[in-house]
């Protein structure tokens, strides 16, 4: 997995964290929901990228 991908997997993961853990603060169901979503959309693209590194090697 390319160094770049990596570090935007991860920020998206970080951002998708603080955005549940800001939406459950102040009760914003929507914003934990986004921030829940994004967390796992930025898991998924972790999986994949590793995945694509298992087959190249």
């Amino acid at each position: 997995m390319g160094i770049g991908k990596k570090s935007k997997n991860i920020s998206e993961i970080a951002e998708g964290k603080t955005k549940e853990s800001v939406g459950r603060a102040v009760g914003n169901e929507r914003l934990e929901g986004k921030g829940r979503a994004q967390k796992v959309k930025g898991k998924v693209k972790q999986v994949v990228e590793k995945g694509k590194d298992t087959f190249r090697h």
